[in-house]
């Protein structure tokens, strides 16, 4: 039987909360799961922040720049490491995207590059519209340190955390709240699924009004459709809510559950070579997917031979994200660093880390990663 990367965990409350749905008769985008959806997550991210469930997490990047008032002749930068959704929107705005090298100390977006970058932007009157920096596999960004950044300059912050919902931040906030606003995401390999979807989450109660209305066709306040600017058909579905309101009950036991996994390959892979994704005092990682590096120069090989060996044995395994600044579709574009995601890209690999993965299914991962690095 195959192991996969991330795949779906039902909690078995799922279709409860779906014939709710049914029998009320709220099968189009609106209705009280959708509602209820959103207040269970603006409760469990507390700090009083305002949810708006959507189609997709890129959806909900789309309109918090669209908010923000990104657009042609603006600059946005962006953590080059993260998943093209991540970047996409930029594009859908006309605004130039910046790609910004990561932190050795915790893989998410460099303040210090950002600190130096911004400085030299200020004395040349050319500071970006937002700065959108990602929680790379479930791992928070130094939040402590690009809030007062943004502030000082009078930057957006837009904070990617599609990856970390459940993870918090180093002052004990929850990702999701950081930020001008977060983008959280429910896509089926996510920790919860709504089976795709997405939220944008804000401080800011006009801003998630606005959100609202530009997600749904950005129909005016009228007895006729009528329509003074373009919107979107962004809004989640009520039967995707339903399922969300079924995860949301067992999200706590995920993110521990993937901990756990993490920490499972962080002891017994503990040999020359192989290296994990670092975890700051005082942080909480979700463990998203649980990430190693294979030193090829140590090991003898290389992530892609260990790759390759796993798929021959039906486990799905894949290479971390392919900067954007490497990507075709970007040739050219600015960047923003000295390329240390450039060689995370060369030699990282995630594994599989779904929390419905058996003792059994890590110890097949791990003793066959073994045999090729003795």
């Amino acid at each position: 039987m195959r192991i996969w990367l991330s795949r779906p965990h039902m909690s078995g409350r799922e279709l409860d909360y779906v014939h709710q749905a049914f029998d009320s008769n709220f099968i189009a985008p609106m209705g009280p799961q959708l509602d209820q959806f959103q207040a269970v997550v603006a409760e469990y991210l507390g700090d009083n922040t305002h949810c708006v469930a959507l189609s997709s997490g890129s959806a909900a990047l789309h309109l918090a720049l669209r908010i923000c008032g990104a657009g042609a002749g603006d600059e946005v930068w962006v953590s080059s490491m993260t998943f093209a959704g991540g970047v996409f929107p930029i594009l859908y705005e006309n605004a130039t995207p910046v790609f910004v090298d990561l932190s050795p100390d915790h893989w998410t977006i460099d303040p210090d590059l950002l600190a130096e970058a911004l400085a030299e932007a200020n004395r040349n009157n050319r500071l970006p519209k937002a700065i959108i920096p990602t929680d790379l596999y479930g791992q928070s960004c130094d939040l402590a340190r690009l809030e007062p950044l943004a502030e000082k300059y009078g930057v957006k912050l837009i904070v990617d955390s599609a990856e970390s919902l459940g993870a918090a931040y180093a002052d004990g906030r929850k990702c999701g709240t950081g930020g001008d606003a977060s983008i959280l995401s429910f896509n089926g390999n996510k920790i919860i699924t709504t089976s795709g979807g997405g939220m944008l989450c804000t401080k800011d109660k006009k801003l998630a009004e606005q959100a609202i209305f530009f997600a749904t066709q950005a129909r005016d306040s009228a007895p006729h459709y009528q329509h003074s600017t373009y919107g979107y058909n962004y809004r989640m579905s009520n039967i995707s809510a339903a399922i969300g309101l079924g995860q949301m009950e067992v999200l706590d036991q995920r993110v521990a559950r993937r901990r756990e996994i993490f920490q499972n390959y962080q002891q017994r892979l503990n040999v020359p070579g192989v290296g994990f994704m670092p975890e700051p005092d005082g942080w909480h990682s979700s463990h998203w997917l649980s990430v190693i590096t294979i030193d090829p120069r140590i090991c003898g090989i290389t992530r892609e031979d260990v790759r390759l060996v796993l798929l021959e044995k039906e486990i799905e395994s894949r290479p971390l994200w392919k900067p954007m600044h490497l990507q075709p579709l970007f040739t050219g574009t600015r960047y923003i660093g000295e390329g240390f995601d450039t060689g995370l890209f060369d030699t990282g690999l995630c594994l599989p880390s779904g929390s419905d993965m058996t003792e059994d299914e890590q110890d097949e991962v791990i003793e066959r990663i073994l045999v090729e690095l003795r």
